[in-house]
């Protein structure tokens, strides 16, 4: 069967115009009144649908056709039609309708308005909604327009292991991964395990990312990380996905600049390639999704110290639930509160103090701070987490002993400093984060296809 994609006739649709083709998809709705019928196709190639019109005289199974429930799927062949009259620009004039799979009344999408929580539930049809056909499209074109930016800058794509045997952020909440058996009651011994040691999934991609830029100058990976932290916000999931760039011979500024023209990059081509989607979110989502998307894009990001935010912070500690102070930890309120009170835009914090972060971060020539920044966005709060990346050995483990970490997990990382080592940057983007933030939906569990959250693994 040759079938002609919907999305090809909403971009050109004169070379199809009077012309007989074939589509095939499912029924978005059907409604018919024993003569004629309507019925909106949707192929998955595009936002927008086809309308079949259908009618008795022309489709012999006309009675069954008309019939039709939501989610039933469809060949249809017929002649393409200009409307420039009516709501669809064009139509086709279906001549056969064969059904391939006809769904019956217990098809859980019959009607519309079915809430978040509903959907989550049915994660595996939700694609078929407008709502997440929209939202998944836009995060295959923005996961594509990040791999297109890095790659027009000259960095070298890096597949990291998903295994590990170091914890990089120092947290210790990870996912052990055991060939023994867990529910003997025996105590598990390292020793025994496939790779002679305690292995988990990877919290992030980092430390193997700065092995190759120490060799490549630029790389980044892109990929899923895990973390077992018992988390039920908006904002958090056990499985997320990550892009993590690293640059050899990079400070802090440089690595501010390629975050923000990485994020405007991504904007603009979203504009170019998802209009309709990104209007369907305006309209139904979030009313001022796109002037504030083009203010983000079209504007320069606020740089401050986390001195500076501090004091702004402190002016308004009555409204706040948690009070600000020099070496808190900024909360999404304050986030809330400098993103989009104090600077209406987006803004990155840097120079944090060293104990709220990373050991592998640069300090700072007073010793308390770090060389750190973190990328705060209205509406989401931290979006992006970078540094430089300490370089001297010393310190480094100076840094590793202070924090009660294991030096032995963390000989290679360290001979890194000994073996060529150079000034370095990376940042890293919880992807999820961003397609929430660009899409204006409210919670990662509406962004990740088969989110993966405490007490949620169904599908």
């Amino acid at each position: 069967m040759k079938k002609v994609d919907i999305k090809l006739l909403h971009e050109n649709i004169e070379e199809f115009t009077e012309k007989q083709i074939t589509v095939a998809g499912w029924v978005r709705s059907c409604r018919g009144n024993g003569a004629f019928g309507f019925i909106d196709l949707n192929d998955g190639t595009s936002f927008k649908g086809l309308q079949i019109v259908i009618t008795k005289e022309k489709i012999k199974n006309f009675d069954v056709v008309e019939k039709l429930n939501t989610g039933s799927a469809i060949i249809c062949k017929g002649k393409i039609v200009l409307t420039p009259e009516n709501k669809q620009p064009f139509e086709l004039q279906a001549e056969v309708v064969e059904v391939i799979s006809a769904t019956n009344n217990e098809y859980p999408l019959q009607k519309k308005g079915h809430s978040m929580e509903f959907l989550r539930e049915v994660a595996y049809l939700r694609p078929r909604t407008n709502l997440f056909n929209a939202v998944f499209r836009v995060r295959s074109e923005a996961s594509y327009a990040l791999h297109k930016f890095f790659n027009e800058e000259g960095f070298v794509y890096v597949q990291a292991p998903i295994l590990t045997s170091s914890d990089c952020e120092g947290a210790g909440e990870l996912f052990r991964v055991s060939t023994q058996d867990i529910y003997s009651g025996k105590k598990l011994e390292s020793k025994d395990e496939l790779f002679g040691k305690s292995v988990f999934l990877s919290p992030s991609c980092q430390l193997e990312g700065e092995a190759f830029a120490l060799s490549m100058g630029k790389i980044y990976t892109f990929g899923p990380s895990f973390r077992a932290e018992n988390s039920n916000t908006v904002k958090h999931a056990n499985e997320f996905w990550h892009i993590e760039p690293e640059m050899a011979f990079y400070e802090l500024f440089d690595n501010m600049d390629v975050m923000e023209k990485m994020i405007k990059y991504v904007i603009n081509y979203l504009f170019k390639k998802c209009p309709n989607e990104l209007e369907f979110f305006n309209n139904f989502i979030e009313k001022g999704l796109i002037d504030k998307l083009k203010n983000v894009a079209e504007n320069e990001f606020a740089r401050i110290t986390y001195d500076e935010a501090i004091k702004h912070l402190e002016k308004n500690n009555d409204n706040f639930e948690f009070k600000a102070f020099w070496g808190c930890d900024l909360q999404s309120e304050h986030e809330k509160y400098l993103t989009k009170e104090v600077y209406g835009k987006p803004v990155f914090v840097y120079n944090y103090p060293k104990e709220i972060k990373a050991f592998y971060m640069k300090l700072n020539e007073d010793n308390k701070t770090v060389k750190a920044t973190d990328l705060l966005v209205p509406g989401i709060g931290e979006l992006c987490g970078a540094s430089e990346r300490e370089e001297n050995y010393d310190v480094l483990l100076n840094r590793i002993h202070e924090l009660g970490l294991n030096e032995k997990d963390y000989w290679w990382y360290l001979n890194l400093r000994k073996f060529g080592g150079v000034k370095h940057s990376g940042f890293g983007m919880g992807f999820d984060r961003f397609v929430m933030y660009v899409t204006g939906m409210q919670n990662i569990r509406d962004v990740l296809p088969f989110p993966r959250t405490p007490k949620n693994c169904e599908f």
